[in-house]
Formats: structure tokens, C-alpha cells, sequence
């Protein structure tokens, strides 16, 4: 009864999470291909407080949210077209990046200083998605799709990991205390 709880906790914080995502991806600042977007701080965020298999559960729902056609990803936008148009690999990189952002926690300890390593690497992760499909999808060489997928992106990204790290670990400590989640999260 009590693992079927826990389970059920999870779920829950998964649809939050992924309702969280829908909301920071609304707060954008627009660049001509690819906007920066709260998006990454809240893939971040959720990776952080729930680990690898909960992370990337939350950001899979998401993308299938907005795969479905639900306004959620950046410019209330949806539909598989997003997928595959030029962000597209962001998104498919916000699964990824959940996941080893909470793998990397799991396997070292939730604190802030791993939780920067790991949200550093959550978004190199991210911007290596985002960066390959932008080549492919905008038949760009590898100097335009750096330029456009991976250069506007590295100074905030690096400000994103800071607080995706801060936030997520107080929020992390306070739902561990609330006995919402345990202490060390499920490795997947």
C-alpha cells in the first residue's frame, strides 16, 4: 500500500512538473530561430528535486502534451510540427538532460555544488540535442548551427544551471522534510 503511494506521489509531482515546464516556457526572450526560454531552468529544476527516472518521466510528458497539440512549449505552441521544426531537438534533449542531470545526483549526493555539475551538464546535453537537429533540420553547417543553437545560449544557460541548482535543492530538502520524497531518489 505504502510503495503504491509513493508511486502515486510521484506521478503527481511528474504532471506538475511538466505543467511547471508548460509555464516557464512562456517566459521567453525571442531570438530569430530559437528563443531563450524558462524552459531549461524548469527541466533543471525537475531533475533535480526528483532525479533520473522521474525527471525524464515529467519531460516526457511534456513533450507528449505538447506532441498533442496543447499549447505548452514556447509561444503557447503545440503539435508535432514544433517536434520537428528547429527546436525540436531541444525538446527531445529536455528527456535526456532530466535524466542525467538526476542520474549524476543519484549516483554522487543532493547538494548544491553536484547539483551545478550536474545542471551544467544537463544543459550541454540539452544544447547538443538542439544544436545536432538544427543542423540537420536547417541544413546548416556545423559553424551556423553552433552559432545559432549553442553560442546565445551558453552565459544564460550557466546562469540557468545556478538556479535550477539552488531552487531545486531547498525545494528538494523541504519535500524530503514533508516525508514527499525520500532522501536519496530511485536510480532508474
Amino acid at each position: 500500500m505504502e510503495n503504491e503511494r509513493k508511486k502515486l506521489r510521484m506521478l503527481i509531482l511528474c504532471g506538475m512538473f511538466a505543467a511547471i515546464t508548460a509555464v516557464f516556457a512562456q517566459i521567453e526572450i525571442p531570438l530569430p530561430l530559437v528563443p531563450i526560454s524558462g524552459q531549461t531552468l524548469a527541466v533543471g529544476i525537475a531533475a533535480t528535486i526528483l532525479g533520473s527516472r522521474y525527471g525524464a518521466m515529467a519531460m516526457l510528458v511534456y513533450a507528449g502534451l505538447g506532441a498533442a497539440g496543447l499549447p505548452v512549449f514556447a509561444e503557447a505552441k503545440g503539435g508535432l510540427h514544433i517536434l520537428a521544426g528547429p527546436t525540436g531537438g531541444y525538446i527531445a534533449g529536455f528527456v535526456a538532460a532530466a535524466f542525467l542531470t538526476g542520474l549524476f545526483l543519484e549516483k554522487t549526493k543532493f547538494t548544491f555544488g553536484f547539483a551545478l555539475a550536474a545542471n551544467i551538464i544537463g544543459m550541454a546535453v540539452t544544447l547538443l540535442f538542439g544544436t545536432v537537429w538544427l543542423k540537420i533540420v536547417m541544413a546548416f553547417s556545423w559553424d551556423q548551427a553552433l552559432a545559432a543553437g549553442t553560442a546565445p545560449f551558453i552565459v544564460v544557460g550557466l546562469i540557468k544551471a545556478f538556479l535550477a541548482s539552488w531552487i531545486g535543492i531547498a525545494v528538494r530538502k523541504r519535500l524530503v522534510l514533508a516525508k514527499m520524497l525520500e532522501h536519496k531518489a530511485e536510480a532508474a
